[in-house]
């Protein structure tokens, strides 16, 4: 299954691809070895782009508002306090998650509840790992407002290969937890954060599964 960003890429490099291979087998018949290692290459690269945009199927394991999932799969590299000045304006938990190319890209909404905030920003193309990446580089932030009072807040970010980042978010939507918030191409990074009471469930380092690995348990 394939995610709907990725449909035209798919589409584009499958044609660009095979009439590549197709054209050397036709018009080089001679050079067996080369039109062998091209269609080897183009192979190669055709399955780098399905992979890329695939979509598993992703069940939560239960459905617990007081439950933080990873929005996406990849590696925890940041779990520290950290005052968020662009909308909390107070300290929160920051939990980053850094997306390689291998990665699968989907981004999943990891709490239910109403999107009071979000925002667009324009940036840089620092890699993903720069703490600076947070606020300098292109990026948008979420912010979920539950029931209860408690607000978590979600903040997709560019890396230095990303070059669009696609959020459905809106303000005023009531997200649903495990549903998709977005996609980002290429390598990337996921920084959710989590009332400074939460209990941590993670570490760095752990590989994360989004709509699998558990980030934060709210108090």
């Amino acid at each position: 299954m394939f995610h709907k960003e990725g449909y035209s890429t798919i589409l584009i490099g499958t044609f660009l691809l095979a009439s590549l291979s197709a054209a050397l087998w036709f018009f080089v018949p001679e050079l067996e070895w080369l039109k062998i290692s091209v269609t080897v290459i183009c192979l190669f690269f055709w399955i780098i782009i399905l992979q890329f945009f695939r979509n598993p199927a992703r069940n939560l394991p239960k459905i617990d508002n007081n439950t933080v999932y990873a929005p996406a799969d990849g590696k925890v590299v940041v779990i520290e306090e950290n005052h968020e000045t662009e909308i909390l304006g107070e300290k929160y938990i920051q939990i980053s998650i850094f997306m390689s190319p291998l990665n699968v890209h989907v981004n999943r909404h990891p709490i239910s509840g109403k999107i009071s905030y979000y925002r667009y920003h324009p940036g840089k193309f620092l890699m993903a790992w720069n703490p600076k990446s947070s606020t300098e580089n292109e990026r948008t932030t979420v912010l979920y407002e539950l029931e209860n009072g408690k607000k978590v807040l979600l903040r997709q970010v560019a890396g230095f290969l990303a070059r669009r980042i696609i959020c459905y978010a809106k303000e005023g939507l009531v997200a649903k937890q495990g549903e998709e918030v977005g996609f980002i191409r290429f390598g990337s990074r996921v920084d959710v954060y989590v009332p400074l009471d939460s209990e941590i469930k993670t570490k760095i380092g752990e590989i994360s599964v989004g709509n699998k690995t558990v980030l934060a348990i709210l108090k």
